[in-house]
């Protein structure tokens, strides 16, 4: 199954700009909140009209502004689950399965959702009566019921607590590698989208970049909007100074970085890059503060006349390290991002 979106929309101050194609692979969609992530599944949806471009779903036009062409969400045959689920609450769970399977609801499949989202002993409930597990579960079954060509999952595990929020990744992942369709799941959490998802983009005030690999997304983002979502908190301005040295601005230094290949305006180095063994780039630690976090310690910093503090990550078990900190770090120039 292949989904194609090409859209655009106005939206506040800024344009929703979409251009994807997906097939049977789970795709994460990265962003602050208020970036268009949960515009651009409403679009696919048919909840939400964009102003131009169109929607393809295995050959059949959802949407197409020059077609005139716009299917309704109930012809769309697009799986789409709320972050707060929508459940009707004056309906049991049975009923609020049923209700996904349209105007002949069948009896066989709803055994079968009950069965595979382990809501046995629940089927006389309603939404009040459940736990947030519990709704999500029914949320789901009622979703899956309607036998969706497509997924769209609006931060599904926001509301749940960290136990549960692994279970339910652990299950949903299971099942969406089983039924073989496109999947989109809509979040800010990055360790939930490496966890679950195989290609990942990201959005930044509706622009959307082009989906990749989880492993390039996270170990080589080509843009600062990329580092950052990816976890990568020590971002500097930067001028270019030859093929292989740029001019950190923020941190005031000269740094060595593999060859360029392409215009470089920002560095990146992720926390955990920082070693106490001599390498190509040496920054002096000056001012600096130690923070205790439960599997880690933290220290910020700041170089010579540098304007930004920069942060390295300590693993507990280096206690060695945090008793008498070094006056200077290392990071070798591979461990340089370079980014747009």
């Amino acid at each position: 199954m292949k989904l194609i979106v090409n859209i655009k929309k106005k939206l506040g101050s800024f344009h929703l700009n979409v251009d994807f194609i997906i097939e049977n692979e789970i795709v994460a969609i990265l962003g602050a909140s208020g970036s268009g992530k949960s515009m651009t599944l409403k679009c696919i949806a048919g909840i939400e009209t964009p102003d131009e471009g169109y929607i393809i779903l295995n050959d059949r036009i959802l949407f197409d502004s020059q077609k005139k062409i716009n299917l309704s969400p109930q012809d769309r045959h697009v799986g789409y689950l709320f972050q707060d689920y929508a459940l009707f609450p004056n309906m049991t769970v049975t009923n609020n399965i049923m209700a996904g399977m349209g105007r002949n609801p069948d009896r066989e499949v709803l055994l079968r959702m009950v069965k595979q989202f382990h809501l046995e002993g629940l089927e006389e409930h309603y939404p009040a009566q459940l736990s947030g597990g519990q709704k999500q579960r029914v949320a789901l079954a009622r979703m899956m019921a309607s036998e969706p060509d497509v997924i769209l999952l609006d931060e599904p595990f926001s509301a749940l607590d960290t136990y549960l929020r692994w279970e339910m990744e652990q299950e949903m992942g299971e099942l969406f590698n089983e039924i073989n369709k496109p999947v989109i799941l809509v979040s800010h959490n990055r360790n939930e989208v490496y966890r679950l998802c195989q290609t990942v983009s990201c959005m930044e005030e509706g622009y959307m970049e082009k989906p990749v690999s989880r492993k390039l997304f996270f170990h080589h983002p080509k843009t600062k909007t990329a580092a950052i979502l990816s976890g990568c908190i020590n971002i500097s301005r930067a001028e270019q100074i030859d093929d292989t040295h740029v001019f950190a601005l923020d941190w005031n230094m000269t740094l060595t970085v593999p060859k360029m290949r392409h215009p470089v305006e920002y560095v990146g180095i992720r926390s955990h890059c920082f070693k106490n063994i001599e390498e190509d780039n040496v920054f002096t630690l000056l001012e600096a503060r130690l923070f205790e976090e439960p599997y880690e310690w933290n220290v910020s910093f700041l170089t010579e006349n540098s304007s930004a503090r920069l942060y390295w990550k300590i693993p507990k078990e280096d206690i060695g390290v945090v008793l008498e900190l070094p006056q200077k770090l290392y990071v070798k120039k591979e461990d340089i991002l370079l980014l747009r």
